[in-house]
This record gives structure tokens, sequence and C-alpha cells, in this order.
């Protein structure tokens, strides 16, 4: 089984969490029985998320040598140049080293989300823009390290798609049986 999952901001991608006070995990969601994360995703993005109970499919959705691609779009402050999504199309140098060079664009308009709660901390005298970011990597944090290395601080992160599938439309804390492919 494959569940396509639009995990919400401020959720864990785990079904306990042994903080106090706790915070929101996966259990809360109703989720079938016997289905684990397929990856991760920070507890700050939001976005897709897969979950499975097939091991060996979670394992090609996301061990890096299968080099499946991860779509995330990202709310940067800054009016990103064209020199720093070349950098991020070359490869950025991280403190755990160079990351493969990502598909890197400016989207021309804001994508059409719901509403973040909290909402993200705007400041007035600073632009901020929409960058679309392809990695087949998976480290922790990276496309919110990379964007910081090439000077665009990520403000909001969504996964919009994770090799074939994708969001669709799936609203914040819904999720779906998917097809595996």
């Amino acid at each position: 089984m494959l569940i396509a999952f639009n995990k919400p901001y401020g959720v864990l991608c785990q079904f306990t969490d042994r903080s106090l006070p706790p915070r929101r995990t996966l259990a809360d969601f109703g989720l079938p029985a016997d289905v684990y994360p397929a990856g991760r995703l920070d507890f700050d993005s939001e976005g897709l998320l897969l979950l499975t109970d097939d091991g060996a499919l979670a394992n090609r959705l996301t061990d890096p040598r299968h080099k499946q691609p991860k779509t995330y779009w990202a709310q940067v402050e800054g009016e990103p140049r064209a020199a720093q999504l070349a950098a991020l199309r070359d490869g950025v140098l991280l403190n755990d080293g160079p990351t493969a060079p990502a598909q890197a664009r400016r989207l021309d308009a804001a994508p059409a989300f719901w509403p973040r709660d909290p909402p993200v901390r705007m400041r007035k005298t600073v632009a901020d823009a929409w960058i679309e970011l392809i990695i087949a990597e998976g480290r922790n944090r990276q496309v919110r390290r990379m964007t910081a290395a090439v000077g665009l601080p990520t403000l909001r992160l969504v996964r919009v798609a994770v090799a074939t599938h994708a969001l669709d439309g799936l609203a914040p804390g819904a999720w779906r049986v998917a097809e595996a492919r």
C-alpha cells in the first residue's frame, strides 16, 4: 500500500512524540495501520509525504542510489538573481559536503497554496519570491541549507512531488491511496 499525505506545517514525520508538551504527529490524521514514512519532511516543512507498508518500495523511493526526484517550491527572502539560481544548478558547498546539481528556477507567480498556520513572518522592507528546486538527494534540511548558502533564506517550504507522485490538490492533513509505481 502507498499513501500520499499532505503533511501540514508543525507535524512530526513519526507516529509518536515523547517531548513535553507533545507535538502533532502522523497519528493525528487517521492514516491506515502499518504504514511508515518513505523519507522525511521536516517539522517546519509542508507538503507531500509518502507512506507505505512495503519496505522495498520505501527503499526505491528514498535510497539516493535510485535518484528519485523530489520537487520543492520554496518561498525565499530576496529576489533570486541568475547567479544564485546558477549556483543551485551547479551544486553548492554545505558543511557536510557539496550537493549534487539541482534543477532550479524562479516561479513566475506565487503558488495558490492554503494559508499557513501560523503565517510566514514577512518583512515589509525585504522582497520575497518563490523558486522551484528539484533534487535527488535527501540530506537533513537540504533545501533550506542550499537556499541559505546562496543568500536566499527559505521562509516557507512545500514539497509538491516525489518521483511520479504529486500533491494534486490534496488538502493539508488529507491523504489518499496512491498507485505504487
